[in-house]
């Protein structure tokens, strides 16, 4: 009797090691959304990926997709367990999910604020120096998934600017990523596109001058939005919280843990007086207005 009780209860002693979630999660994808070209996402998150692998211990895999509602499907699908999402396509995977994700953190930036701003450019010497002057031309949104792509610019066209852009452009399009409407532009496709920036020194535009894909002057903002809430990382909710929790610790020990590594993430540049830092925890009552706003443009469409 006394070797059935010891036995019994060395194997309750036992028993949280053999529950640990890697059993069941040998391998984790996170999911990157699709902003920039392939090569360059893939380059910057490879020090993110590394770092995630040694410090928990199990296998971590990128996930990329043609556009964003790619990696949001793929969430709904059980197909990753982590997407970096900006605010609209994590609230459209809250809702492609039926509420079944969980965001855990977002960026913070050197001066404490955790937001962004979307921005319409147009080339320099076009002659567009506001939106009134694209009247009739030919204007790009990145994706139907972007927040600063589409959802708040659009938004904001028709409840601040009062522009219906389906009536005002002459044509309206979806470039696919934000890199591709810059690029649209500089090369004359479209007279302007919406994209984001973080401030005059860091956004997309400047990191492809940074990258040597457009020249430095050939693109100019001409329209900035109200500050948007930066997009979370986030977690299926039907995965263990033991998982979510280190996997979101590790994450928020990434800038500190491999300085070098997280400077090639967050792309930091020495003449931007306002690099990204880190992250802070965030929960879903953050997006609960991009969740709304966007069930408005849908009900737009409808009518």
């Amino acid at each position: 009797m006394r070797f059935l009780t010891t036995t019994a209860l060395c194997a309750l002693i036992a028993a949280p090691a053999f529950a640990d979630w890697r059993e069941d999660y040998a391998v984790l994808k996170f999911g990157i959304l699709s902003g920039e070209n392939e090569k360059d996402r893939l380059q910057r998150n490879e020090p993110l990926r590394a770092f995630l692998e040694e410090k928990l211990g199990v296998e971590v895999e990128i996930f990329t997709a043609g556009n964003y509602d790619g990696v949001i499907q793929a969430m709904a699908a059980d197909q990753i367990e982590i997407g970096r999402f900006g605010s609209s396509s994590y609230a459209a995977a809250y809702t492609a999910t039926d509420g079944g994700v969980i965001p855990t953190l977002t960026r913070t930036m050197e001066d404490g604020s955790t937001g962004y701003y979307s921005i319409v450019v147009t080339r320099c010497d076009s002659g567009i120096e506001t939106l009134a002057d694209a009247e009739g031309k030919v204007h790009a949104f990145a994706d139907p998934d972007s927040t600063s792509g589409y959802a708040v610019p659009y938004f904001n066209m028709v409840n601040v600017e009062g522009i219906v852009p389906e009536e005002f452009f002459g044509s309206v399009v979806f470039s696919g990523s934000h890199e591709a409407g810059v690029t649209g532009v500089v090369n004359g496709t479209f007279d302007t596109a919406a994209t984001w920036w973080n401030n005059e020194a860091d956004g997309v535009y400047q990191r492809m001058i940074t990258k040597g894909m457009i020249e430095d002057g050939q693109v100019c903002k001409i329209w900035e939005s109200p500050e948007i809430t930066s997009g979370p990382w986030t977690f299926r909710s039907n995965l263990p919280a033991e998982l979510i929790e280190d996997v979101t610790a590790a994450i928020e020990a990434f800038p500190t843990e491999d300085v070098e590594g997280y400077r090639i993430y967050s792309e930091w540049a020495a003449d931007n007086d306002n690099n990204q830092d880190g992250f802070v925890r965030v929960d879903h009552d953050r997006y609960q207005w991009i969740v709304d706003m966007r069930e408005w443009i849908k009900d737009r469409r409808r009518s």
